[in-house]
């Protein structure tokens, strides 16, 4: 027997494997994105509306620093102009209040007259570019121009009120040096020839030379260029809108939208904690996916999916069945135990009554035990005739006429058959009333019921209630080793399956596949409580869903070990006892 699974670990994916398969799990959540392309499309219909009758005008100006040789190599205008400020003074009040003078703008639209206005400056250059935006082309080249005269006028005032304060403080500094010159040039006139008299030449010469000095700095000021700039790039007006176009921006409005969109799935995506594919299914239970049933199955029709006018799902069943019979872990031993992580098991019981009709159909003998014994359906949903006794509960002096059996106790030695059409049919353990439900699965019976899969060519399938609401599969785990887990990906957690996975692990069973489904018709999408609801136990054909009388659902209960004091048989609050876990049957 050639083995095909036995994953040993959580499986291994290529990167490009996980970058595909995230990206069709973002694709789910189409409800986000088409949000999200729908605000950029919003978004985008207002930019081409807001701008469609908006005009932008540009006048460029070079600065230039003062100098009295233009020629200077040496000289470097970056050092002695800060572009940084320049723009600022640009974009300041006092520049538009001389613009405001000059169109006739009153203190009404003085906040609307600045704000039109946007000056930039081009990297490693000395440009200020001054930029207008106005409803009107002609008054958007206006205004600009006029913006670029005011800031030249401004600067150059500035200029020129700097000089004229240096030159008017070097003049102060020189007018009493020169009025001293000229009191002791008298002097000397009046002094004789002799020591004191050329003392006091050496004092003039030295008056003489401080006043040239401050001569000399006040001419080099006075001969100063005091052009502030000059501009290179009038404004005109321009001949079309500045806005990208309706259809542009609805371009890029569906652009930003689908990447908003695609970031709010995959938040979505990393937040949620149901596994959205098979991949995240197979790595939470390190097991495969054995098969995906088909979405168009309809709630409250037959179990059986052979005869059907859609071949799809009884297809998908024996694929599943094609893949458990290659499986060594299945093939050794021929058990297998179909659970449901929670809620409803409805889908489970479906996919339990296939498998056992696709074993049937390959020629085995098969066994389908009902160990659901809180609600028991199966006799009341599928075509069956009553069957001989199994073998264990034959014994000496019993009577076997009539279909009489001597105890109520499940099991209680009812065996029906299945009539699957063409796949042939199979023996049914239907599941039945019992005073304690964990004693009667853990009983003799039902273990001498199990080892039946021991006989040459026979398997037997068995049913359990969910895995998280109830303790019974884990008390068939050690018997059923091998156990199938149905559920939908879109109502369970990933830590649940992680969760079954390590009760099924610690109670010496093997996770062999899971199979997935879509929500069942009528059931909430992330809930897995919908469906019919259950028939009650030791349900006939004529009780249960068969008569449509509500039952109620059974509520799960707690995973713990009864005290001797509380305990009372039949209660139905029993739990399966501690046990031994034979290491060796894993």
């Amino acid at each position: 027997m050639i083995e095909t699974n036995r994953p040993t670990a959580a499986p291994v994916d290529d990167e490009p494997d996980l970058l595909r398969d995230q990206f069709r799990q973002l694709l789910r959540y189409r409800r986000l994105i088409g949000a999200g392309i729908g605000i950029g499309l919003l978004g985008g219909v207002y930019l081409g509306i807001s701008t469609a009758d908006t005009y932008v005008a540009t006048a460029d100006v070079v600065l230039r620093a003062p100098t009295d040789d233009p020629f200077n190599p040496s000289l470097a205008p970056d050092k002695a102009i800060n572009i940084g400020s320049e723009r600022q003074v640009a974009l300041s009040s006092s520049i538009a209040n001389e613009a405001a003078k000059k169109l006739g703008v009153g203190a009404s639209g003085f906040a609307a007259l600045r704000s039109g206005l946007q000056v930039t400056n081009p990297p490693q250059t000395m440009v200020l570019r001054f930029t207008y935006t106005a409803d009107s082309a002609k008054e958007a080249a206006k205004r600009a121009n006029t913006m670029t005269e005011a800031y030249l006028t401004k600067r150059q005032e500035a200029l020129d009120a700097t000089r004229d304060k240096m030159v008017k403080g070097y003049k102060e500094q020189r007018d009493p040096i020169a009025k001293q010159l000229d009191e002791l040039s008298k002097e000397i006139a009046r002094m004789p020839a002799g020591a004191g008299r050329d003392a006091a030449s050496s004092s003039k010469t030295d008056l003489q030379s401080e006043v040239g000095g401050y001569n000399t700095k006040i001419t080099k000021l006075e001969a100063l260029d005091m052009t502030p700039g000059r501009v290179t790039s009038a404004a005109t007006a321009p001949t079309a809108t500045d806005g990208p176009g309706i259809l542009m921006s609805l371009a890029l409005g569906a652009a930003v939208g689908l990447a908003l969109g695609l970031l709010a799935a995959w938040v979505r995506l990393v937040f949620d904690p149901a596994p959205r594919s098979e991949g995240d299914v197979a790595r939470a239970l390190r097991a495969p996916v054995l098969g995906y049933l088909p979405r168009d199955r309809t709630g409250g029709g037959p179990l059986l999916a052979a005869g059907e006018a859609d071949p799809r799902l009884a297809e998908e069943y024996r694929s599943v069945a094609f893949r458990l019979a290659y499986d060594a872990r299945f093939a050794d031993r021929r058990r297998l135990l179909v659970v449901a992580p929670r809620g409803s098991s409805e889908t489970a019981a479906a996919v339990a009554v296939n498998l056992a009709a696709s074993f049937a159909e390959t020629g085995k003998d098969v066994l389908l035990i009902e160990a659901d014994l809180r609600t028991p359906v199966l006799a009341s949903q599928l075509p069956t005739d009553a069957g001989g006794r199994p073998r264990w509960s034959q014994t000496p002096g019993s009577p076997n006429s009539g279909g009489r059996h001597s105890d109520t106790e499940w099991p209680d030695g009812r065996q029906l058959v299945v009539d699957a059409g063409e796949s042939g049919s199979f023996d049914l353990i239907p599941g039945g009333q019992a005073r304690n439900v964990p004693r009667s699965l853990t009983s003799a019976r039902a273990t001498r019921l199990i080892s039946e899969a021991d006989s040459p060519n026979s398997t037997v399938v068995v049913l359990a209630p969910p895995v998280l609401s109830y303790a019974d599969a884990l008390a068939l785990v050690d018997r059923v080793d091998g156990v199938l887990v149905v559920c939908d990906p879109r109502a369970v957690h990933r830590t649940d399956l992680s969760r079954i996975r390590e009760l099924i692990s610690g109670a010496g069973g093997t996770v062999l596949g899971a199979v997935l489904h879509a929500p069942l018709p009528g059931e909430k999408r992330g809930k897995g409580k919908g469906g019919p609801a259950p028939v009650g136990p030791g349900a006939g054909p004529g009780t249960g869903a068969k008569s449509g009388k509500p039952v109620p659902q059974p509520q799960p209960i707690p995973y713990e070990v009864a005290e001797p004091e509380q305990h009372i048989p039949g209660d139905g609050t029993d739990t399966v006892a501690l046990r031994t876990v034979r290491m060796g049957r894993r």
